[in-house]
């Protein structure tokens, strides 16, 4: 296995620049596309996955569907996928490189957002999960650090590194004993590892996504694994003006549905939630006024015309 790092150059074509993050299943790089002179990220598996005799098939063939499944995705709030490749020695995925900061970094700055920006990334977040969930794809893997938010102000979905194709009636390519997601949003479906995963495992963790954006925390915000656990699985999350948070009913209802154990109790689409979202949007202004009103960094500016999902 070639050692891969700066100045690496994958497939005769991407240099690695510099180590962006790493990931459950490998690193990502900003690298140069050499052929058209564009920044990428480029994410590759992890050569521990690689050298293991006994993982490596599994992380070659989630890879693969990881790759076909996020290059059929065409959507302004799902990161691009433009290349991939598998080989005897390495697997890599070439993406779009997204200028702006995570959803994570985001909150850990300003610790909870006003309630139209918060509605508004939700609600491009519901946008690109529509086109995910309508091609049969379900992330399985939504948190604040796969959502970005763009220096245009554009949220675009990052990383659908452990989708799951709904209609794929093959085994499951999880190995047994490992962590999917990130516990602050998984759903209580995922956790117990249930049959036939659905997009309202998603939606549920759009409701932390959201609740953790209005009241400053998670709704299940344990200092261990296993309490946190527990919460999703039978904890009641507490209501947003129990965190000091005034919402108008309606949304405080939605996070609720959201955040069901049940997910029959759930909204039934991504593009539904978008549509009870709808309401509390910033409202736009007609003509380019109403974005150049906004200074470059205000971070309003970016939320005056959130996406609307695709298909309704």
């Amino acid at each position: 296995m070639e050692r891969i790092g700066c100045g690496t150059v994958l497939g005769g074509r991407y240099g690695l620049e510099r180590p962006l993050g790493r990931g459950s299943m490998g690193h990502v790089w900003q690298g140069r596309d050499r052929h058209l002179g564009r920044v990428v990220a480029v994410k590759v598996v992890s050569a521990e996955l690689l050298a293991d005799p006994a993982g490596r098939g599994g992380a070659l063939r989630r890879f693969e569907r990881e790759a076909k499944a996020a290059a059929a995705l065409d959507h302004a709030n799902i990161a691009t996928v433009h290349d991939a490749a598998i080989t005897d020695e390495v697997c890599w995925l070439v993406m779009q490189l997204v200028e702006g900061a995570t959803l994570g970094q985001l909150l850990d700055e300003q610790e909870r957002l006003d309630v139209e920006s918060a509605v508004a990334v939700a609600a491009q977040v519901c946008s690109g999960l529509a086109a995910a969930h309508a091609a049969g794809l379900v992330h399985r893997d939504l948190k604040a650090e796969n959502v970005m938010v763009g220096r245009d102000g554009v949220v675009k979905i990052l990383d659908f590194g452990l989708v799951k194709v709904v209609a794929d009636s093959g085994p499951r390519l999880t190995s047994t004993g490992e962590q999917l997601g990130n516990l602050q949003c998984a759903s209580p479906e995922l956790l117990t590892g249930a049959p036939a995963l659905d997009a309202r495992s998603d939606l549920y963790s759009v409701g932390c996504l959201l609740h953790q954006m209005l009241a400053g925390s998670p709704p299940f915000d344990a200092p261990t694994p296993l309490a946190l656990v527990a919460g999703h699985l039978d904890g009641k999350p507490p209501l947003l003006a129990d965190c000091g948070v005034d919402v108008p009913a309606g949304l405080q209802e939605l996070v609720t549905a959201l955040l069901a154990k049940d997910r029959e109790a759930r909204p039934g689409s991504a593009a539904e939630v978008y549509g009870t979202l709808g309401p509390h949007l910033p409202a736009a202004e007609p003509g380019p006024g109403a974005l150049r009103r906004f200074g470059p960094e205000d971070p309003r500016r970016p939320f005056v015309l959130p996406q609307a999902p695709y298909p309704v």
